[in-house]
């Protein structure tokens, strides 16, 4: 090679340049035999799996392929093929129009192009693949079948749109039916964006979420999509799917002013609701009610997010057994959401620390139309029930004029009160001793009953633990007496001092 050199004239750097080049073609036409060897053997492997449906390693032979020869048509037509298997259609259309540019003629790539182009609603895109096929092989029958096909979406789509701006959704989701799910189409984005506010238009928010979440995937940076779908979850109160969507949008743009302004108001509301809830887990519930009216402040033109700030105000208020407070709350929420079984449920048990026990009964009965499977409900009308019947017979708060909620002190202190004012010998005659001594019997009763931790919670329970029928083995007095005697009930003039404890 040197003599080469020195026999044509060529300087030193130049004929060692020359040198440099042959020695290179020397490798690369080793290199080459070897990779059409190992083309050959990933296509075999990539056909065998395949056929075996072991799709990701078939893809992974036929990516080989295509990288060791970029030029061969068919190793890309079966790629796509094994996209198409995995329901990559997008992934498919890249290497099936390859294969078309690398051979023009290839109409098994182009009848496959124009099929998917068809269910993606490219009907014009589609139409041209089809007539390419047709003019190649005029007696193609599918192809004439799908070019048919192509013409008949193309008029559902002018119908839907037109129907629409007409204000005729309910036709319009009609026609896109037959687009949609009758297959022509399955894969179209528009024609279910458009669907999506038909239903928007409609009042259906659930059946435009359902339409337009395909629409992230059919279509490549659907930032659109994800914001309208953050907001339809938002308006159904949805927030953590809300905050999702809008995540999704953020990370295909962080700069997309209208996702990232809508970021904002959903993460500082699912903010206020979770800890809002987890206050209401450690039952600080004074501190709840606050966090919820943030939120009616954070929130106030969506009806979902007051309509539940009322509806946890009114829970927490029973909660702190507020009686008056947490009837006129849950009254308000239950006028927002007649039909919302828990504001019933909680408006009842107001009623009860309230001691209105025939509204508890009502509010608990109309709770169980609502929520008939609801074990709370069940009980909790039992309860009211018990209570309603014990009211119309004794009612210890009531006879010591105390609320349901009252401490030990405050029920001795109406105890003493009333046992000073009802003992019979303030009173003179025969009646009066006798209409005294009942009274004095059932306001020593009811301090008996509610400064006793187990007797009281029988009685909250709705059981009279006084009743002799709720009292195995007998020994009860008159009245239920709870010393089991009757001290007025011995001849003649009693007296007897008292302890007021």
């Amino acid at each position: 090679m040197m003599e080469s050199c020195r026999r044509t004239g060529l300087n030193g750097v130049l004929c060692s340049l020359s040198l440099l080049c042959v020695l290179l073609d020397i490798q690369l036409d080793g290199v080459l035999g070897a990779t059409h060897v190992e083309i050959e053997h990933h296509l075999e492997m990539g056909r065998k799996l395949l056929a075996a449906g072991q799709l990701a390693e078939a893809l992974s032979h036929y990516h080989s392929a295509v990288e060791g020869d970029p030029d061969d048509y068919l190793s890309y037509y079966k790629r796509a093929a094994v996209f198409l298997a995995m329901g990559k259609s997008k992934s498919a259309l890249p290497d099936l129009t390859r294969a078309i540019q690398l051979k023009p003629d290839f109409l098994a790539a182009r009848l496959q192009r124009g099929n998917i182009l068809l269910k993606q609603g490219n009907t014009q895109e589609a139409r041209e693949d089809f007539e390419a096929v047709l003019q190649r092989s005029p007696d193609h029958e599918e192809a004439h079948d799908q070019l048919m096909k192509a013409n008949e979406l193309e008029e559902l789509q002018e119908e839907a749109h037109a129907s629409y701006h007409q204000g005729d959704y309910s036709t319009a989701i009609t026609m896109l039916e037959r687009v949609i799910e009758v297959c022509i189409a399955p894969w179209d984005p528009e024609s279910r964006e458009l669907r999506a506010e038909c239903y928007i238009r409609m009042g259906d928010p659930q059946k435009a979420i359902q339409d337009l979440t395909p629409t992230t995937r059919l279509r490549n940076d659907n930032r659109a999509a994800f914001l309208k779908l953050s907001m339809l979850h938002y308006s159904l109160g949805e927030h953590h799917d809300s905050l999702n969507h809008i995540r999704e949008c953020l990370k295909l743009d962080q700069d997309d002013k209208k996702c990232f302004s809508h970021y904002k108001q959903v993460k500082k509301l699912s903010k206020q609701l979770d800890n809002a809830e987890e206050l209401i887990q450690m039952e600080r519930y004074q501190e709840a009610i606050d966090k919820y009216e943030s939120v009616i402040k954070t929130e106030p033109n969506v009806p979902f997010y007051t309509n539940l700030a009322k509806e946890r105000i009114c829970f927490c208020l029973v909660k702190i057994k507020s009686a008056w407070e947490a009837i006129d709350v849950c009254s308000e929420a239950h006028q927002r959401d007649p039909r919302n079984a828990n504001v019933l449920r909680d408006r009842a048990e107001a009623y009860i620390l309230n001691q209105d026990y025939e509204k508890a009964v009502e509010d608990y009965q109309e709770a169980r139309e609502f929520d008939s499977d609801s074990n709370d409900i069940k009980e909790g009308l039992e309860r009211a029930q018990k209570l309603l019947k014990l009211s119309r017979k004794r009612d210890y708060y009531k006879i010591l004029g105390v609320n349901r909620n009252a401490n030990k002190q405050e029920i001795i202190k109406a105890y003493r009160k009333l046992a000073q004012q009802w003992h019979p010998d303030n009173f003179q005659s025969k009646a009066e001793k006798k209409e005294a001594e009942k009274k004095f019997i059932d306001i020593a009763s009811a301090k008996e009953v509610l400064t006793d931790p187990e007797m009281r919670q029988k009685f909250d329970a709705g059981e009279d633990p006084l009743d002799p029928e709720n009292q195995q083995g007998g020994g009860g007095g008159q009245q239920g007496w709870p010393f089991h005697f009757n001290p007025f009930e011995s001849g003649g003039s009693f007296h007897f001092k008292f302890q007021y404890n």
